[in-house]
């Protein structure tokens, strides 16, 4: 479904991100990316997403190489938007519309749906923002904004999702909601996150990346997970000075935390 061939990417007066990054996706596969600040994860998903495009290297989707031309084939295009979606890590980047209502339905009526609004009524109602649909997105809550965005996505019906922090400001009901509904789905998932904890539940492999964008680790996300020189190395896990008495010692210690 998806292939990362040899990426480099820069901002502009930045130092490079990515060594040659390389890995596939294949259809169904739930893929948890773990690594610290700064490594380029976020910028990451926006180039998969076609919103950047790389520096050197490619990003291919289903075969098709990603670039502003290809993006301007139309066919292509709307084909991609609809089955290729991105949650941002701060959902406010996404909103723009006057209500509830027309930001979930904005997707759908891009894309010519016929059912557009048969599914904002279906995914207000499973993330219980039923009550909101009238009212403007920047009305809501910070949890409530995080559950309009993944509404806007999850009423394409897309066969991949990259989400940047899903979690960050969903209460427990609402992470219990979301781990279960995307599991239990045939999507495809790339999933960023901080919390190691949340990492076990979400996924399946790990791509574990360290603090200069190289790739550490490729594989099964629970022998990660329990790696703690490999999160180390990533920055996903500090050393601890203890006193005991008389004596003190250190231990590497992981902590879940979320971004700023």
């Amino acid at each position: 479904m998806l292939e990362i061939d040899r990426l480099g990417f820069a901002w502009p007066d930045e130092a490079p991100l990515f060594a040659e990054l390389s890995f596939a996706i294949a259809p169904g596969e739930k893929v948890v990316l773990l690594g610290p600040n700064g490594c380029g994860k976020s910028t990451l998903l926006r180039l998969i997403n076609g919103l950047i495009f790389p520096t050197t290297g490619e990003v291919r989707w289903q075969g098709r190489r990603l670039s502003p031309e290809s993006l301007r084939d139309r066919e292509f295009s709307r084909a991609f938007r609809r089955q290729n979606t991105l949650l941002f890590q701060h959902p406010e980047a996404m909103l723009f519309n006057p209500t509830v209502r027309d930001e979930i339905a904005y997707g759908p009526r891009q894309l010519g749906l016929t059912d557009a609004e048969a599914g904002v009524d279906r995914w207000a109602a499973e993330l219980g923002l039923s009550d909101q649909l009238h009212l403007p997105p920047f009305a809501l809550s910070g949890g409530q904004k995080q559950k309009l965005a993944l509404a806007c996505l999850l009423v394409l019906d897309p066969g991949f999702m990259a989400l940047d922090e899903p979690t960050a400001a969903l209460d427990p009901r609402t992470v219990g909601w979301l781990v279960d509904t995307l599991l239990a789905s045939d999507k495809t998932l790339l999933i960023s996150t901080h919390n190691l904890s949340l990492a076990a539940e979400l996924g399946t492999r790990a791509l574990v990346m360290g603090e200069t964008g190289s790739l550490l680790y490729d594989g099964p996300l629970a022998p990660a997970l329990k790696d703690l020189d490999l999160l180390h190395r990533a920055g996903l896990a500090h050393r601890h000075r203890h006193r005991h008495g008389d004596h003190d010692h250190a231990h590497l210690h992981t902590h879940d935390w979320e971004p700023e």
